[in-house]
């Protein structure tokens, strides 16, 4: 298993570091663990994440379930 740091991680998934690391502060990023100081992610961690998230079309059961919860 290849495990990188954040600013490569970024690339990985196509976001800036920035949007990673409040990802991982506030919630709902990839599952990563901690080396001294160092964030490190797992590849196969990183893939699963995406893959979690992979749509068919722009709007679904997800986003009426949240459009629903806003309204109340």
């Amino acid at each position: 298993m290849k495990n990188i740091r954040v600013k490569e991680a970024a690339t990985y998934v196509g976001l800036s570091k920035s949007s990673l690391d409040k990802l991982r502060c506030f919630g709902g990023g990839p599952r990563y663990f901690k080396l001294g100081r160092s964030v490190v992610y797992a590849v196969a961690d990183l893939d699963a994440w995406m893959s979690e998230r992979s749509r068919s079309s722009t709007w679904g059961e997800n986003d009426n379930r949240l459009l629903q919860q806003s309204a109340a």
